[in-house]
């Protein structure tokens, strides 16, 4: 059996950003887990990364003597799966001229990273099965396919085992759908798991008066503070806390929306914070399809989408009273703050709101970041502080402010 899997980043990178500025596609979470975490647990297998040059000394890669590699935008379904498990040396799984799995030697993999290319290979083409592929192309991706991520992610980390008792001081609906970690705390909650599964994980807590409904993805040491209204399909990645009226919607971890306010069909970055009462539209006032900043088209695109609400980068944090419009993008470093509407496409390191912006310099963001982080114990190493200035430089051309210096 194959031990060692290899995920590797394909042109849709850029699509992702701003989240993926700071992590490979497969370290996006999308459900309970990552992408690189569902493979791992699907396979029984260990998982390293081919990705941008900036990034690949924080997530290097790992190569055996036998190998199967996998786009990293791509989820594990379970006629995929079977296919991979039955992948023999040389054979890959395409989606027509796209590569999606293959299983290398080492050898061959040497070949491919040289750009020698691997005339032996053997493809299967599996694109006529639109059940067979499901994928994170675009960031409005993960909410969309959140729902069905959380459920397939239940089945995953729940089977085979026995949830904790739920206290009867919570009013339970079809408790049949809920899974809660023995070390993890519900009490005078309302959980409606009748439209999905609740997981709620280690050392999470649902505080009292709390309303909640499935699916829901609670990480390790996640809280939804009290009073709090949250509604499918929504993710609270470890170490996250949520306040007010949450929907669909995925903070990736580290993350605070401690207070009132709403946040809906959105997905935030790593060590963002939003102020009390920062609200997120999610739907136009005319009802029409959403569009959003696009990195790799350099401009405003369609989603196909009535709901889209906030993607922010990693490390971002907003004032008490901070509005955003529908399909808002908001950059790494940013700090969104003021009365108003700010525009629709906020760049990384990006200071001030509506009535205008600076630059938040490089050095005075490290010092935030090193403050917020060691507050969980965690240290911003070296390889954080050069892919942070890294972005700070290759971002320069957004900040259209300091051209007009």
């Amino acid at each position: 059996m194959i031990t060692n899997i290899i995920l590797f980043d394909d042109d849709n990178w850029e699509g992702l950003l701003p989240l993926t500025f700071t992590r490979p596609i497969c370290e996006l979470r999308v459900g309970a887990l990552t992408i690189r975490e569902k493979w791992e647990k699907h396979l029984n297998a260990n998982g390293s990364f081919i990705t941008q040059d900036f990034l690949s000394e924080k997530y290097p890669i790992n190569i055996e003597k036998d190998n199967i590699i996998i786009n990293s935008t791509v989820l594990p379904t379970p006629k995929l799966l079977k296919l991979v498990k039955q992948l023999g040396s040389n054979e890959a799984i395409l989606d027509g001229d796209e590569l999606l799995v293959a299983r290398l030697t080492r050898d061959q993999f040497d070949n491919l990273i040289d750009d020698k290319g691997i005339t032996e290979l053997e493809g299967i083409d599996v694109s006529n099965d639109e059940n067979l592929i499901r994928r994170i192309i675009r960031p409005y991706d993960i909410f969309s396919l959140n729902a069905i991520e959380i459920k397939n992610d239940f089945d995953l980390l729940t089977i085979g085992r026995t949830s904790a008792p739920i206290s009867s001081t919570n009013t339970v609906i079809h408790p049949e759908n809920i899974f809660i970690e023995a070390s993890a705390t519900v009490e005078g909650a309302i959980l409606n798991a009748k439209e999905g599964p609740i997981y709620i994980g280690h050392n999470a807590e649902i505080m009292e008066g709390s309303s909640v409904r499935g699916p829901l993805a609670m990480c390790e040491n996640s809280i939804i503070k009290m009073g709090a209204k949250v509604y499918g399909a929504t993710t609270l990645g470890p170490y996250s806390k949520v306040g007010g009226e949450v929907k669909n919607s995925i903070l990736l971890g580290y993350s605070n929306k401690g207070h009132d306010g709403f946040l809906g069909n959105s997905v935030i970055g790593e060590w963002c914070n939003l102020g009390a009462d920062t609200n997120i539209s999610n739907l136009k006032n005319n009802y029409d399809e959403v569009k959003i900043w696009s990195y790799e088209d350099q401009r405003f695109t369609r989603t196909g989408l009535q709901f889209c609400g906030l993607i922010m980068g990693d490390h971002s944090k907003t004032g008490i009273n901070t509005m955003f419009n529908t399909g808002t993008v908001v950059g790494v470093n940013a700090n969104i703050f003021g009365s108003g509407y700010p525009r629709n496409y906020i760049p990384s390191y990006a200071w001030g709101g509506a009535h205008g912006f600076k630059t938040y310099q490089l050095n005075k963001s490290m010092e935030t970041a090193e403050r917020v982080m060691s507050r969980r114990s965690i240290t911003l190493t070296e390889n954080d502080k050069h892919i942070l200035e890294h972005i700070f430089l290759s971002t320069s051309k957004h900040r259209i402010w300091e051209k007009a210096k």
